[in-house]
């Protein structure tokens, strides 16, 4: 979890994402972008200048292969904004959940960096750029293949029951939220799962076999989540976190039943 002990302000319905928050990672990819098209040409440059000796057309060869480098990068990052922005695949660009989850997001992080933008703000704004191409790939699974991956700090600080091996071991009491995310869990015929770092994470996500998970957690454990089981889709919901991070958060239950109600296929009759 991350060290502030801010509040962030919970994620609206996932059907009215607000722009707002995509603009930061859209912004800071084209300004990634433009920083790779200068380097790429820097580093055309430098050699540049001696390889007429070896041979006089290389530097003509050389330009045109950094030229093509620096078209493609730019081709991937407006074609990921347009696909954001539209919810419609351009020619090319189906695997751009891939790419801003691999090259964007450190990219983005780095340039948020120095251009003052705390990390969290910019994991916030990659995790809905994220959630909004999962929704436009249009997905639907059978219930059993859908796993919901909860953080420990969702279970009340003072409950006796131990839920990471075993989430039924909860009494349901109320006190916390795991109680409602059994209820879904039962009238959905979902996984759930409790995980306490992301190495359990990711031997829950071997052995439940999942073709979407449904994860929540603080900005830095989605972000690091949702690149750690790329391409396996993950819907990222952001947890509340009322007392701080790690202890007693809480989130909107409303969130994961939307979810739900997306990519669960068929559902079930007593949802119907």
């Amino acid at each position: 979890m991350n060290g502030h002990d801010h509040t962030p302000p919970s994620i609206g319905s996932m059907l009215t994402i607000r722009s707002t928050g995509k603009r930061l990672f859209m912004g800071l990819v084209l300004g990634a972008a433009c920083l790779l098209c200068v380097a790429l040409g820097i580093f055309w440059l430098i050699p540049t200048l001696g390889f007429a000796g070896i041979h006089p057309r290389l530097p003509l060869i050389t330009a045109i292969i950094f030229f093509l480098a620096m078209c493609c990068v730019t081709w991937i990052s407006i074609g990921l904004v347009c696909h954001i922005h539209t919810g419609r695949s351009i020619f090319g660009s189906n695997r751009m959940r891939g790419l801003s989850v691999r090259l964007f997001l450190p990219l983005a992080e780095i340039l948020g960096r120095v251009i003052g933008c705390s990390p969290e703000e910019v994991r916030r704004s990659f995790i809905m750029v994220n959630n909004e191409l999962v929704l436009n790939s249009k997905l639907l699974c059978p219930p059993d293949k859908v796993l919901i991956l909860l953080p420990h700090c969702l279970q009340a600080s003072v409950c006796p029951h131990r839920l990471i091996h075993n989430p039924d071991n909860c009494g349901r009491c109320g006190n916390c939220a795991h109680a409602g995310l059994l209820h879904l869990r039962d009238a959905w015929g979902v996984q759930l799962a409790v995980a306490t770092g992301g190495t359990i994470a990711r031997r829950i996500v071997v052995q439940a076999q999942p073709r979407l998970i449904i994860a929540v957690a603080c900005e830095r454990d989605l972000a690091s989540g949702i690149q750690d089981t790329y391409p396996l889709p993950v819907y990222g919901i952001l947890n509340e976190r009322p007392h701080g991070p790690c202890l007693d958060t809480t989130l909107n239950l409303n969130n994961v039943e939307e979810a739900l109600r997306t990519f669960v296929c068929p559902l079930p009759d007593a949802i119907r």
